[in-house]
C-alpha cells in the first residue's frame, strides 16, 4: 500500500478498536474541512490475519491485528497527504510528498491548511 509520492509513511503500529474509534473520529474532523474545499479523501482500515502456522499449515483465527487508520488525500494526480494521528501525542502527523518527516499539528484547520497549500496549482 506504500506510494513513493506520499512522502514518507510512518510505520504502521497496532493498537486497540478503543483507539481506532477515537482516530476516526479525529480524522473525520479533517476530512471534513477538506470536503468543503472540494477535496477528496478517505480513510484506510488495516487488520492483519494470521491464516497459517510456522510449518505453513493452516491454524485458527487468533486476535486480528488492527492497525491505526490514515486519511489518504487524493488530488488528480495522485496522493496528495497521508494523515495520521500519533498514538502517545495525540498530534496529526501529515506525510506530505517531497518531506522525509511527517509534520505534527494539532488543530485540525491547520492540517487541512497544509494539505490544501500543498496541492498541484489548479487543482480543485
Amino acid at each position: 500500500m506504500a506510494d513513493e509520492t506520499a512522502g514518507a509513511r510512518l510505520p504502521a503500529v497496532h493498537v486497540s478498536e478503543a483507539t481506532v474509534e477515537r482516530h476516526d473520529r479525529r480524522l473525520a474532523v479533517v476530512q471534513r474541512l477538506l470536503m468543503v474545499h472540494g477535496v477528496h479523501s478517505y480513510t484506510v482500515h488495516t487488520v492483519s490475519l494470521r491464516l497459517s502456522g510456522e510449518d505453513g499449515r493452516p491454524i485458527p483465527l487468533g486476535r486480528p491485528k488492527v492497525y491505526a487508520p490514515e486519511l489518504v488525500v487524493r488530488g488528480d494526480s495522485g496522493r496528495v497527504a497521508t494523515v495520521t494521528v500519533g498514538e502517545r501525542s495525540g498530534c496529526y502527523l501529515v506525510s506530505l510528498p517531497g518531506r522525509s518527516d511527517p509534520q505534527a499539528e494539532r488543530e485540525p484547520q491547520h492540517v487541512a491548511g497544509l494539505i490544501l497549500a500543498a496541492r498541484p496549482s489548479g487543482a480543485s
